[in-house]
Order: structure tokens, then C-alpha cells, then sequence
């Protein structure tokens, strides 16, 4: 994880948050820092984690949280991650290299019209529930690097945000944990359908983190700017929003985040 990030958000490994909708995003840059941020948060808090893949192989995120300080096949091996690869899943559904069953697969919907994500909730659901007799992790958490993906499948936006309301009500209000969500940003594409699910993604999220990349190009030294909104409920559920907007560099094994126009390389 970056600590820096986790000192922005409020976060602490020792009592993470729960109950939370985080939305990840980015426009004109890459946000994958970020997913990459909250794996390994949660997993250091030792928390109970579904990671939903849809962009990249495990190997790859792997290899990523090696450098972070975490092994993610020691994880699974233990029964705190449970780790869904899509790019693979999907291949074998398309290519039918799977043997018929009875249970819903998670996947089933890229063989139908993409409405019906019951059994990729189901899947959610049953790898967050706690086993029988309890277990020793804290609360469950579900990370879903790209819900954009599922448009390109032939998901339909309102089929998603039905997915993400669901998880919502599983993961959030009856397990008591957190969902992070990924979407591609807006104005990166003409996609209307894009375009509606990140802006009804917006609205439900109790916090978002838009990444975006700067306005005057490429600079080695500044990598992008990072919003972070956190929306908090008063008495009567009236709501209040925090902005806060930084300035980012990608580093190796680290991100730093500072004001704006208060990089050393611009002072």
C-alpha cells in the first residue's frame, strides 16, 4: 500500500473502515495505482478480499504487490483472497473449454444477452460469507478493477449498476464490509453508456478517487492530479462533501502526493 494515500483517505490498517462504496477512476491517465493501493491495504489490515479481475492476469497483479511487500498466491493459499480471473474466465466460457454444471457460473451471462450477472454476485457472495464456525479475518472487502469491461461484453449499464447495487447490499449493509470499484473515465471515450454508469457510480459512491492526467501534457516529475471526495452523512441524513485535490509521482515502489504546483522540480 502507499501510506501516503492511506494518511489522505483517514485510513488505518489497524482499524479499516467499514460499510464504504469506493469508486476508482481516471481520465487521460492510468489509474491502476490505485487498485493496486487497495489490495494491498486491505490485505495488510487482514481483511477477507474478493478481487473481481477484469483487465489484468493475476501474475501481473502478483508481481506488483511482490514490491509492495505482500505475496498474493501466500494469500489465496490461506483463504484470504479469493481471486477471479476474468480474461481467463471469459476465454473459456467463449471457447466452451468448460464441462457443464449445475451451479451458476459466474460468467454465464457472455453466453446470454448479458443481462443476468446473478451468478457473478453469487460468486461475490460466496466468497465473502463467513465460513462455517466464523473465521479470524476482518471485514469482507470486494475490489472490481474495471466494471467498464462488462460494457464491452455487452453488459447493459442498468445490468451493472443492478450488480453494484446488489454487492452493495451483501457486502456493505449485510457483511458489514467495503466494495472499491473501477470504471474508465468519461472523457476518454464517446461511449454513452460509459458515460451513464460512471456518473450513476458517482452519485452512490461514498467516496471517489478520480485520477486525471495533467492539462499540460507529460512531465517526469508530476505524473497527474488525484481527487478525492468523501461524502459523510449529518444528523437527519443531510450530506456533506470533502474535496481535496493533489498532485501525483509514481515512483517504483511508492507514490507521492503533494499540493498543487508544490513539486520540488516546480519550486
Amino acid at each position: 500500500m502507499f501510506a501516503e494515500l492511506s494518511e489522505l483517505l483517514g485510513d488505518s490498517v489497524e482499524r479499516p473502515q467499514q460499510g464504504k462504496l469506493t469508486l476508482l477512476g481516471a481520465t487521460k491517465t492510468d489509474a491502476s495505482f490505485l487498485v493496486h493501493h487497495f489490495l494491498s491495504f486491505y490485505l495488510k489490515a487482514g481483511c477477507k478480499v474478493c478481487f473481481v479481475a477484469f483487465l489484468q492476469s493475476f501474475s501481473h497483479y502478483n508481481i506488483v504487490a511482490q514490491k509492495l511487500g505482500l505475496g498474493l498466491t501466500t494469500a489465496k493459499e490461506r483463504g484470504q483472497l479469493v481471486f477471479l480471473e476474468g480474461l481467463k474466465v471469459a476465454r473459456d466460457v467463449l471457447f466452451s473449454k468448460r464441462q457443464e454444471s449445475a451451479e451458476p457460473h459466474p460468467f454465464q451471462f457472455i453466453s446470454g444477452d448479458g443481462s443476468n450477472l446473478r451468478g457473478l454476485h453469487d460468486f461475490v457472495r460466496t466468497a465473502l460469507s463467513p465460513a462455517v464456525g466464523g473465521d479470524s479475518w476482518k471485514c469482507p472487502v470486494l475490489i472490481v478493477d474495471d466494471l467498464s469491461v462488462l460494457l464491452s461484453l455487452g453488459v447493459k449499464p442498468t445490468d451493472v449498476l443492478d450488480f453494484v447495487h446488489y454487492c452493495r447490499v451483501t457486502v456493505n449493509s449485510l457483511l458489514k464490509g467495503n466494495a472499491v470499484v473501477m470504471v474508465r473515465g468519461s472523457d476518454d471515450s464517446e461511449d454513452e453508456e460509459n458515460e451513464l454508469l460512471a456518473k450513476a457510480l458517482r452519485y452512490q459512491s461514498s467516496r471517489i478517487l478520480w485520477a486525471e492526467g495533467l492539462a499540460t501534457g507529460f512531465c517526469k516529475d508530476v505524473h497527474g492530479q488525484l481527487t478525492i471526495v468523501c461524502r459523510s452523512s449529518w444528523e437527519e441524513k443531510a450530506e456533506r462533501e470533502l474535496q481535496q485535490v493533489y498532485q501525483y509521482k509514481i515512483q517504483d515502489r511508492n507514490v507521492s502526493f503533494f499540493a498543487r504546483g508544490m513539486s520540488v522540480a516546480v519550486l
